[in-house]
């Protein structure tokens, strides 16, 4: 079952199946990770478009129609190209799809939109499953390894972040590689089989992709620090030199060159440029989050006084499955002993350099914690090993190995790791974003902590359906997403419908008996609370949308007394 000795990537690493070193074959535990990453991959993959697209969903599909008609551009030139490229074909494919006339003929065939612009980040979700476990592997061992990937492919986290077409799962997905293939150069120049050099390169071209997704160059410095560790031990084989450093560096720049060839056009640059002064920040209003019932300033340079530090150790209190929060607090204990081997230095430096800055840094986001997600399913699986291992003990003690072996033991907790998530998860589908574990209070709480990012736009079809069918001519519709919300109208065939600012002013003094608000959960900033909260108290919503069971939107239609909750409109009026 667990290893007597710890299956590391220090400096004497040990081959993935030694013998006694994990519970189950080759084959089984293959079977295994399969298994894992199939049902990763379905829990990830069904009803992909049971969410509208959210407002940034929205902005890569514009990217994804400049492409077609232009080719390569600039469009949402803050972000790099990887994930953009990659949504291109997956929108065209469903398109040439959706076009075959027995496709046409039956809707149940039909690929939306949604799915085909959400799948290749689900995709990359899943694989990450299978990347996790070899990583982890190479760390602490297949045991570990095993615990790690079941926890991460049913985490509802996890799966929700895989859920949406963002860049931070695809930049997830080429950190683990990049790093399994370090790891593999580690061992194969320990342990002498050959050239590990190779891999060395494979790392290049992978640390080159993961750049091409995510403007986030410091990331390298976690492999840098981790291999930088070994260095003043004579005993180390694993020596990198100046020459191969060089070559690495090149291979790594062609790659992100390769992958990402938009960063050679001026209006990328010109975006870059913008992006980094925050002047696009929040558009015609300044960017605010609520979070905990409090909105705060959200904004990157506001460091300390933008949203608290706490943010992202909530989210792991509320947001983990128990089985997984309870391993990680042993995990984390254990990670501070020598007995666990030179692994651990790798997650001190990924916690490092990723906890640290996003902790103290003032614009904040659910989704950035994508890429914390198996580190902590890693610690977590450390956790549950050694749980595995002590309960063992006590059997053998007890005299009782006849009937209960460390293998049957081990298989009780792999259970316990796979059912209780996954059950999570089955009750959270397909709002994964929306799960909070009983310390968070449960589904009750839904939305209460982080409802910009557990709501996401997700029910804003929905709310323009409704508008849509209900509005005069040319009535106004008052939004915090108002380029989405026209999309939406757009596709319910209101073409005459007037999308706008919510917390624009010159737009509120436009606004007549007649036009709709739009109040989403996630939406409340500081320019918009205090009039929403008064419209709220003077006037009855024409509709409440829920998302799951949780209250999402409600839709006013402005009359002559519910006008009154925006002081600008009632002064503006003759």
């Amino acid at each position: 079952m667990i290893a007597d000795q710890v299956t590391t990537a220090s400096i004497n690493p040990g081959p993935y199946f030694r013998d006694g070193s994990i519970a189950f074959g080759r084959y089984t535990l293959i079977g295994l990770l399969l298994i894992f990453f199939a049902a990763g991959f379905w829990l990830r993959a069904t009803n992909l478009s049971a969410e509208s697209l959210g407002e940034d969903e929205w902005k890569k599909l514009q990217s994804v129609e400049d492409y077609r008609a232009n080719g390569l551009t600039g469009a949402n030139g803050e972000h790099p190209f990887l994930l953009k490229g990659t949504l291109t074909l997956s929108v065209s494919a469903a398109e040439r799809w959706n076009a075959f006339s027995f496709v046409q003929n039956n809707a149940s065939l039909q690929i939306p939109v949604e799915s085909a612009l959400r799948f290749p980040v689900t995709l990359f979700g899943a694989l990450s499953i299978i990347v996790l476990f070899l990583l982890t592997t190479e760390l602490f061992g297949a045991d570990v390894g095993l615990l790690a990937a079941a926890l991460f492919a049913l985490d509802p986290s996890g799966i929700s972040f895989a859920r949406i077409a963002k860049e931070d799962v695809i930049l997830t997905f080429f950190f683990l590689l990049t790093n399994y293939f370090l790891l593999r150069s580690q061992r194969t120049a320990e342990n002498g089989e050959g050239n590990g050099f190779r891999w060395l390169w494979f790392t290049g071209i992978a640390a080159g992709a993961m750049f091409a997704t995510k403007y986030l160059q410091h990331l390298l410095a976690i492999s840098a620090a981790y291999y930088f560790a070994f260095q003043r031990l004579p005993s180390t084989k694993w020596r990198v030199g100046k020459q191969r450093w060089l070559i690495f560096l090149i291979i790594v720049g062609v790659s992100f060159l390769v992958f990402n060839p938009t960063i050679l056009l001026p209006d990328t640059w010109r975006q870059i440029m913008s992006f980094v002064s925050e002047n696009r920040v929040g558009y015609k209003v300044e960017s605010s989050y609520e979070y905990m019932g409090h909105i705060y300033r959200n904004k990157l340079t506001l460091w300390l006084s933008g949203i608290p530090w706490h943010f992202y150790y909530v989210f792991m209190l509320v947001k983990l499955p128990m089985i997984s929060t309870a391993g990680m607090l042993v995990g984390l204990a254990l990670m501070f002993r020598r007995q666990l081997g030179d692994g651990r230095y790798f997650i001190f430096w990924w916690c490092f350099f990723w906890f640290l800055p996003f902790s103290v840094l003032g614009g904040k986001f659910t989704r950035y914690f994508a890429f914390a997600i198996p580190a902590v399913m890693i610690i977590s699986g450390i956790g549950l090993a050694w749980l595995s291992r002590k309960i063992s003990e006590l059997f053998e003690n007890a005299s009782l190995t006849r009937f209960i072996t460390r293998n049957r033991v081990y298989a009780g907790v792999l259970f316990f790791a796979v059912l209780l998530p996954l059950v999570d998860s089955l009750r959270a589908m397909p709002y994964y974003r929306l799960y909070t574990n009983r310390l968070g209070g449960g589904m009750a709480n839904a939305g209460y902590f982080f409802p910009h990012d557990e709501f996401f736009d997700a029910r804003l079809g929905e709310t323009t359906e409704f508008i849509a069918a209900n509005a005069d001519k040319n009535a106004r519709v008052f939004s915090e997403t108002p380029k989405l919300t026209e999309f939406h109208l757009r596709r319910a065939g209101r073409e005459d419908l007037v999308s706008v600012w919510l917390s624009d002013p010159s737009e509120l003094k436009e606004m007549r008996p007649g036009d709709f608000v739009i109040d989403a959960r996630g939406r409340r900033y500081l320019t918009n609370n205090s009039m929403l909260e008064r419209l709220n108290e003077t006037a009855q919503p024409v509709a409440a949308i829920n998302l799951g069971e949780a209250p999402a939107v409600k839709v006013f239609r402005i009359d002559g007394s519910s006008i009154s909750a925006f002081p600008d409109v009632s002064e503006a009026r003759p």
